[in-house]
């Protein structure tokens, strides 16, 4: 499995620990959704169980241990991630203490063959309260040429006893100049700039904006903001059309709007837009709204991004916000 181009120092960096034999039993790696941690640690993984890695440390995929990795039948390799709910048939929001106590048992017994054992856990963060004690206990106590590697974008979600005793590795955002080149190789529709703007420069969730009709999605929904500025549109009707978009992501659009016209406020060249492609309808809001309200708008947005996480009526909710944003416009 290859790696991404923009991950080379990440993996000589990953291969100093296995040339100065110091690899850590507990690995935390962690950064923005979206770079590609996960695809690092599994080949990080693979390169510590293989038997005859390539001179540049990645896996041979040849000999045994990699061909018992491909058919998933590895006894040295798990990976515990959260499990398929039984009646939806999509993956659980948590890794239960049941996952954890399984691994535990399996981690008291000696590794099968002469290598390193590994168990890769994605998302961390998922680790419920009492899976996370659970495997904190065994974090205290690992066991023999075991190693740990954990994947996390969300370190505040894991607790402080956890990330103590883990080796911190931190992905920066990539370069530009390697993620660009790449992403227009992947995408056929020249929209590699704007997604990966959209993305903030994480490129594997820049794929994923351009290959869900999400920028068609999100253009919608510019334009029924636009229309509620403008008066064309009713607040309570749009409202009522967005409680079938994504909550989070929608809220997500709405700040990065506001964010953009901030910039083209107060900024002669405005850099990190995240929609290149709106910057004329946004100038043109930001020069005519009045500024201290439009932070007043924004706090609102923030606050109901927290409000979005109780069960409030979701409704209620983007009715409040468009109504602020027709009077936002109304008194401008």
């Amino acid at each position: 499995m290859n790696l991404y181009p923009w991950q080379q120092e990440n993996w000589r960096h990953l291969q100093n620990y296995v040339v100065q034999k110091r690899v850590p039993q507990a690995l935390l790696i962690n950064g923005t959704l979206g770079i590609g941690k996960q695809k690092l640690a599994e080949q990080f993984a693979y390169a510590l169980l293989c038997n005859t890695p390539q001179t540049d440390g990645m896996s041979c995929g040849q000999c045994s241990s990699c061909l018992l990795i491909k058919a998933q039948t590895h006894p040295d390799f798990m990976v515990i991630e959260p499990e398929e709910d039984s009646k939806t048939k999509k993956p659980k929001t948590s890794i239960g203490i049941d996952q954890i106590r399984t691994l535990m048992e399996k981690l008291s017994l000696k590794p099968q063959f002469e290598r390193y054992r590994v168990i890769l856990i994605q998302p961390a963060d998922a680790l419920n309260h009492a899976a996370a004690n659970a495997f904190l206990k065994y974090l205290e106590e690992p066991t023999e040429r075991t190693v740990l590697i954990l994947v996390t974008h969300r370190m505040n979600k894991l607790p402080a006893t956890i990330k103590s005793r883990c080796q911190k590795f931190t992905l920066s955002l990539p370069d530009q100049s390697l993620v660009l080149p790449w992403l227009k190789q992947q995408l056929a529709n020249g929209n590699a700039e704007i997604v990966l703007n959209l993305a903030q420069g994480a490129p594997l969730l820049a794929m994923q904006y351009a290959n869900d009709a999400h920028l068609e999605q999100r253009r919608d929904c510019f334009n029924a903001w636009l229309s509620v500025a403008s008066q064309q549109s009713h607040p309570v009707v749009i409202a009522e059309q967005w409680l079938k978009l994504p909550e989070t992501t929608l809220l997500f659009w709405l700040n990065s709007w506001v964010i953009d016209m901030m910039r083209y406020r107060y900024q002669s060249e405005p850099k990190n837009l995240y929609h290149i492609d709106f910057k004329m309808p946004l100038s043109d809001l930001a020069q005519r709204i009045n500024a201290l309200k439009l932070y007043d708008f924004y706090d609102l947005l923030l606050k109901s991004r927290r409000r979005l996480e109780t069960p409030i009526n979701k409704q209620a909710l983007w009715e409040e916000i468009l109504i602020a944003w027709a009077q936002l416009n109304r008194e401008s």
